[in-house]
Order: C-alpha cells, then sequence, then structure tokens
C-alpha cells in the first residue's frame, strides 16, 4: 500500500466513510507491519533489527485499536469475523 488510500473515500457514502477509514488504516498497519518484518528479516545488524520488530510490534498494536473501533461501528462485521472463527474452529477440530 505504502501510503495510498486503496479506496476513493470522495465515493463512499457519508454513512460508510467512517468504516472504510478504519479499514484503510488497518491495510495500512499491515502493509507497516509486514514492510518492517521483511527489513528486519534482511538486515545483519542487530541493533536495526530489533527496532524495526519493535515497531512491527507497535503496529500491530494499532491494528487491535482500529479493529476494536471498527467492530464497534459495524455489528456485521463483528458477527461475520465471530462466523469466521467458528468456521476455522470447526475445520480443525475435523478428523481426517
Amino acid at each position: 500500500m505504502l501510503s495510498k488510500i486503496p479506496v476513493d473515500l470522495s465515493r463512499v457514502d457519508k454513512k460508510d466513510l467512517d468504516l472504510e477509514i478504519l479499514r484503510a488504516a488497518i491495510i495500512a498497519e499491515f502493509d507497516a507491519i509486514s514492510l518492517y518484518e521483511q527489513m528486519a528479516g534482511l538486515t545483519d545488524n542487530e541493533e536495526v533489527k530489533r527496532v524495526l520488530m519493535d515497531v512491527a510490534h507497535e503496529e500491530k498494536t494499532h491494528v487491535g485499536e482500529f479493529q476494536t473501533l471498527l467492530l464497534r461501528a459495524d455489528e456485521e462485521q463483528k458477527q461475520e469475523l465471530k462466523a469466521g472463527e467458528k468456521e476455522v474452529d470447526e475445520e480443525l477440530s475435523k478428523k481426517d
């Protein structure tokens, strides 16, 4: 993503704007996490690696903050998240 909002927010219905902003923020945080972890994997400098991984960890906290707001504002998203968790649990409980 690298600082480009993946949706044209000017075309989003005003009632959905905050939801789309939160989703874009979550995407940006995941993008940052991926970038920092990849860079940490490339460097041999332990100080740089340690700081990159610390910042990646902070970004994961940001994901949680934005997700909390999203789930408070979007009941359907909240229910679908629970449904997805249930489906994973069911699939993983199957015996081959």
